[in-house]
């Protein structure tokens, strides 16, 4: 499917390469398909991005940026631990969308194994503000170590990602809810629903949403 060739060049060869790069993996997608999906002259094409690389940069960065924003709207108006909550129920909604693929950065990053190079760069850039977030948001919620249960919520997320490609979707959102429930039960979040699992799993969006399995 071609991108919409009615908006400003770089904006099409941005959204061509959110798409192709996404679905296909970035070694899957060449230049000469990015020029064709966008629509745009090879001239015009070079003047935004002089290389590959320069799209693959393009495309982690607006990854962040969007992520950022879904994290600031799951943030907007409500407690740190009910945050934490409604962020990763959001991550998890997206095991159940079609297409998915697993995590961007991550798929990106297995096609950039140099840390010193600039897309590597980005991704770690990336994981380090959301490890940030994280932390700040525990530490608010009254975790007792938040710098530790922002590495275990972290690397909950990196894994259910993977584990979702091999088990149905609404399972994989489950358990990842569950597991992040667990370390917010950890901030005094348990006391807010003693020995009521329908209430914790409500917490984290398991009752809010009815996803496919």
């Amino acid at each position: 499917m071609t991108t919409n060739d009615s908006g400003p060049p770089r904006e099409r060869i941005l959204a061509a390469a959110m798409r192709l790069f996404y679905a296909q993996g970035v070694r899957g997608v060449g230049i000469d398909q990015l020029i064709r999906e966008s629509a745009v002259a090879n001239a015009t094409f070079y003047r935004h991005f002089p290389s590959k690389d320069e799209v693959v940069l393009a495309y982690v960065r607006e990854h962040d940026r969007v992520f950022r924003e879904a994290a600031a709207a799951a943030a907007a108006g409500r407690s740190p631990h009910d945050a934490v909550a409604a962020l990763f129920a959001g991550i998890a909604d997206q095991f159940c969308e079609p297409g998915f693929r697993g995590c961007p950065f991550i798929n990106t990053a297995a096609d950039y194994p140099d840390p010193g190079h600039p897309v590597s760069q980005a991704i770690q850039e990336h994981m380090d503000w959301f490890h940030d977030q994280l932390a700040e948001l525990l530490t608010a919620a009254g975790h007792p170590d938040a710098e530790s249960g922002a590495d275990t919520l972290l690397i909950l997320r990196h894994g259910a990602m993977n584990h979702s490609r091999f088990a149905t979707p609404r399972a994989a959102r489950a358990a990842l809810c569950g597991a992040v429930t667990t370390v917010l039960d950890q901030a005094g979040a348990g006391a807010r629903a003693p020995g009521n699992p329908a209430a914790r799993q409500a917490r984290c969006g398991l009752l809010t949403t009815d996803k496919t399995s």
